[in-house]
């Protein structure tokens, strides 16, 4: 049963959740790509089969002595690195929230392909919604504090949601491991208040 949807104009928002909440519910969290990409990666993997059969087929059709036919070459390569980057593009990232077991993220690129990582309840520590600041952008992303491990692991490897569509699996995942994040943000903004 959908609960929540949030959407903007890049992703869309689904929160899934059991008729009646309980703290062994499962709880799901999708963030989807809109529309564009999915039209692009069509684009490109056509570009990519039609290079490709080009190259093919003036390999084929000029001959050996023709300087054309390393123009083949070069086509036939193009087109086999443009198929190979378009099955990187993301169609949703899910995180499915189990209480007694622990988070599944889960990656489902355009390809069909479904990449998933597993994260036992006992070794996350905390998680924290972190704002990242490049050179040339600023976003916030959701990360989490593993026992055991140095780094923080992002939630969302490739999409970059925006923070009213974080917060609401922030707070799932907070209910989940058991942190309070109500003092938490209170706390905060009592410090930001006095600064």
């Amino acid at each position: 049963m959908v609960s929540l949807s949030l959407s903007n104009k890049r992703y869309t928002y689904i929160h899934e959740s059991e008729s009646k909440p309980t703290r062994e519910a499962i709880d799901i969290h999708h963030v989807i790509i809109n529309g564009g990409r999915a039209t692009g990666y069509a684009r490109r993997r056509g570009l990519g089969f039609f290079l490709v059969f080009l190259a093919s087929s003036m390999y084929f059709l000029l001959g050996k002595d023709n300087p054309v036919r390393t123009l083949s070459w070069g086509c036939l390569l193009s087109g086999f690195l443009v198929m190979l980057q378009s099955r990187k593009f993301v169609n949703k990232e899910s995180v499915i929230i189990m209480p007694t077991f622990g988070i599944q993220l889960e990656t489902q690129y355009l390809s069909g392909k479904t990449v998933s990582r597993f994260i036992p309840i006992g070794k996350i520590l905390k998680p924290v919604l972190v704002e990242c600041v490049t050179p040339i952008t600023c976003y916030w992303s959701l990360s989490l504090f593993l026992r055991g491990e140095e780094q923080l692991t992002l939630v969302f490897k490739e999409l970059r949601p925006p923070l009213k569509m974080l917060v609401p699996i922030w707070k799932a995942l907070c209910a989940a491991i058991g942190t309070d994040h109500q003092s938490e943000t209170l706390a905060e903004e009592e410090y930001n208040v006095s600064s």
